[in-house]
């Protein structure tokens, strides 16, 4: 029973209806791997081993019955510590659930602790947590990727059995393919946001990091859907089963390859790796098709003028005055608010605000965030064009590059937003993608392919995914730790 944590959660739920082992012995295998390993990784910031045991103990029912889940520290569980790895928030225990947790305790699931961030989800790298940094499991001196670094890594690790991460540039993806495991963004409004604080609204989703693709399929399935009491963005969804889709296979569709998404600069490795998985899902009876999308050369100054607005305005109530970090001994109001803010933010969630606040303020909100804004639905509308006229699916790399070493890039903040080129369009256009293992550097380092569908196209996402998944064994292998 000892290595009941390097299952996949369909795999200890068949175990479990079998009755050959507990929920107890799963939470207590999966703690003890924590214990373990997460020294050398980080992946935690929170790790609720008794509350895990005593969820464990309770009769449950449901689709995730008995399975830990591990949860990124935006995303708030009641009572229990959720501070966005900023100092800030020091302190802060929510008073509600998050929808997505109300759903996965409604299905069985066990809450096993919150996963370490870069602050406030701004970075790549998931070195901006006020922390620590958590360490890539297939290189510790490498960066898991960001900002959901640390549920990517809990489940690389296998000190999660899968987890939940939130996508506002490609946060859930991204980390993913760095740490080969399966990571999903679903269509803006599928999952409700009630819950998860806010970065940017109008691009946050919050969705799953697992270690295969049925598991994501799974996983989707139990945290979608309309919440009409909490989140007014939510939607609902064509389906409520994911998994039913999942055999469909790919003959006959057809799958666009972008030619902006293959250009100079990219690590020859990671297109080596990628241009093996077109051909294979060519070999499997896929269509192979060129498309265009040419909007995407604006997609990162687009995605980081309206991002750091929407973030500036949601981190305004920030001030020390109703919860989390205040200064101490202010001499006024303004002393109080100026030293809070100042003392309680990370030097990323500065420039962020700085940023946001200077493309809103009046002379530039009409030459930088309109201009945005409308520059956005281009890029929208270049997705639905090409989903209309050429193609069902899109294949991408996730990242232009593998993992790359600790502190690298973090005095160079350019280099690092680039990092997030090839993931940003799909939330600037609404559209769900995931990220899927598609092989290794000769260094051992994980390579990810996207796979992007139109809007609310996850079923047929999650079908090709799977079809390619089914055909290799990535996702099977694991670093040694």
């Amino acid at each position: 029973m000892d290595n009941l944590y390097s299952l996949t959660a369909h795999q200890l739920l068949d175990r479990l209806k079998a009755k050959s082992v507990s929920s107890e012995e799963i939470v207590d295998s999966v703690c003890k791997r924590a214990g373990a390993v997460d020294g050398k990784i980080k992946a935690y910031l929170v790790l609720e081993r008794e509350s895990a045991i005593r969820q464990a103990k309770v009769p449950a029912s449901g689709r995730l019955k008995g399975i830990p889940v591990a949860i990124k520290d935006n995303i708030c569980v009641e009572d229990e510590l959720t501070t966005c790895a900023s100092k800030i928030l020091k302190g802060f225990r929510p008073p509600y659930n998050a929808t997505v947790i109300e759903r996965l305790k409604s299905e069985g699931a066990i809450i096993l602790g919150r996963t370490n961030m870069d602050e406030f989800a701004f970075g790549s790298s998931c070195e901006n947590s006020s922390y620590f940094p958590t360490l890539n499991p297939w290189d510790t001196g490498r960066i898991p990727g960001g900002s959901s670094g640390g549920s990517a890594a809990a489940v690389a690790a296998d000190e999660a059995i899968m987890a939940l991460g939130s996508d506002t540039g490609g946060s859930i993806r991204q980390p993913a393919a760095l740490c080969g495991v399966v990571g999903m963004k679903p269509t803006y409004g599928t999952v409700s946001r009630y819950g998860l604080i806010a970065f940017a609204s109008s691009l946050d989703q919050i969705g799953p990091i697992t270690k295969d693709v049925y598991d994501a399929a799974l996983l989707l399935g139990v945290i979608q859907g309309l919440d009409k009491e909490n989140d007014s963005t939510s939607v609902r969804p064509k389906t409520t089963d994911y998994l039913a889709s999942l055999d469909k296979g790919v003959k006959g569709l057809r799958i666009g390859i972008p030619k902006e998404y293959f250009i100079p600069g990219i690590d020859k490795e990671v297109e080596g790796a990628v241009k093996d998985a077109i051909a294979l899902f060519k070999g499997l009876g896929a269509q192979i098709v060129d498309i265009s999308l040419p909007h995407t050369e604006y997609a990162v100054p687009v995605y980081y003028i309206i991002a750091t607005a929407e973030a500036s305005s949601n981190l305004a109530r920030f001030d020390g005055v109703q919860y989390g970090y205040r200064c101490g001994e202010p001499k006024d109001i303004l002393d109080m608010y100026e030293r809070t803010r100042g003392e309680g933010f990370g030097a990323e969630a500065k420039r962020r605000i700085i940023l946001g606040t200077y493309v809103l303020s009046s002379g530039y909100y009409e030459a930088y965030f309109l201009k945005a804004q409308r520059i956005r639905f281009l890029i929208r509308d270049d997705f639905q064009r090409a989903f209309t006229d050429h193609c069902d699916l899109i294949l991408t790399p996730t990242s232009p590059t593998p993992a790359f070493k600790i502190g690298e890039k973090r005095d160079d903040p350019l280099s690092m937003y680039l990092s997030d080129i090839f993931t940003i369009s799909v939330n600037l256009a609404g559209v769900p993608a995931i990220s899927v293992p598609c092989g290794f550097t000769k260094n051992d380092l994980p390579i990810g392919m996207q796979l992007i569908s139109s809007h609310f196209g996850e079923e047929t996402l999650l079908g090709a995914a799977y079809a390619y998944e089914s055909n290799t064994d990535w996702h099977k292998r694991k670093p040694k730790l």
